[in-house]
């Protein structure tokens, strides 16, 4: 084989090997993510660059709560008030990927895919009651530091405000509840719908290292 030729099959290898790696990396155990509104405000701050674990979705654990994750956004963002069924809170994903290219276009490329940052607040077969301004699990008042002073949890009136949690689901909500589009609005988010888990504020460098 002429010298020159092999060394261009060469380097295609080795630069395939390492485009295969990196997104088996990026897909099955960490990537990086920037949070592109103020839901999560002042937790998260808008144009902030996360360091996202996805170890929790590749072992199929759900998060604890108080985690911030990502998760696929629902198809369905919100609800009729006669759409409303609290004995069935799930998140509605219609239009589902059906063949192996699109598959990996969305989940693996992430191209066309919308995603939303949040925080866990309840697990499943927990009883969530928002009322009074107040999120309620099993009946007690649950506390929140993460929020700022005065912030009232409301649910409009087509939203999950009263239910239990399904079995491998979880509902979660932005600290900036004023301006978060969350499970209050579409319901309980599937657990293999969830992308990972925020693992440390990566930039600015001023505010590096663990959320808390």
């Amino acid at each position: 084989m002429n010298p020159k030729i092999k060394t261009v099959l060469e380097w295609a290898c080795c630069i395939i090997i390492a485009i295969v790696l990196a997104l088996v990396f990026r897909y099955f155990i960490a990537t990086p993510t920037v949070v592109k509104s103020k839901s999560m405000y002042p937790t998260l701050v808008q144009d902030q660059k996360l360091w996202l674990s996805r170890w929790s979705r590749t072992t199929k654990k759900l998060p604890q709560r108080g985690q911030i994750i990502t998760f696929e956004a629902p198809s369905k963002k919100l609800f009729t008030n006669s759409e409303i069924d609290e004995n069935n809170p799930i998140a509605v994903y219609n239009n589902e990927p059906t063949n192996i290219f699109e598959k990996f276009t969305k989940y693996v490329l992430e191209i066309g895919k919308e995603s939303y940052i949040k925080r866990v607040i309840a697990l499943p077969g927990e009883h969530v009651e928002i009322k009074n301004g107040k999120v309620y699990i099993n009946e007690k008042e649950l506390e929140e530091p993460y929020l700022q002073e005065d912030v009232i949890t409301q649910v409009n009136t087509t939203g999950f405000s009263n239910f239990i949690v399904p079995e491998n689901t979880i509902f979660a909500m932005g600290d900036n509840r004023v301006h978060s589009t969350d499970c209050r609005a579409f319901g309980c988010i599937p657990l293999e719908k969830i992308e990972g888990i925020v693992a440390i504020r990566i930039w600015p460098l001023s505010e590096w290292g663990k959320i808390n």
